[in-house]
């Protein structure tokens, strides 16, 4: 899963922590698995995975 920040900060927001957890439980209900969820920007990408949040 990703998405981009226009604001140019690659940092979570707590909407985006939340959404990802909410994304998260969907998918396992329907056997699939969120491996990582990604934030692009101009100032760099975060990666949920790699940041422990996922």
């Amino acid at each position: 899963m990703a998405h981009n920040h226009p604001s140019g900060d690659p940092k979570p927001s707590q909407a985006d922590i939340e959404m990802t957890r909410k994304v998260k439980d969907a998918a396992r209900a329907v056997g699939l698995t969120l491996h990582d969820h990604l934030i692009l920007s101009r100032g760099g990408h975060v990666s949920f995975k790699t940041q422990g949040l996922l």
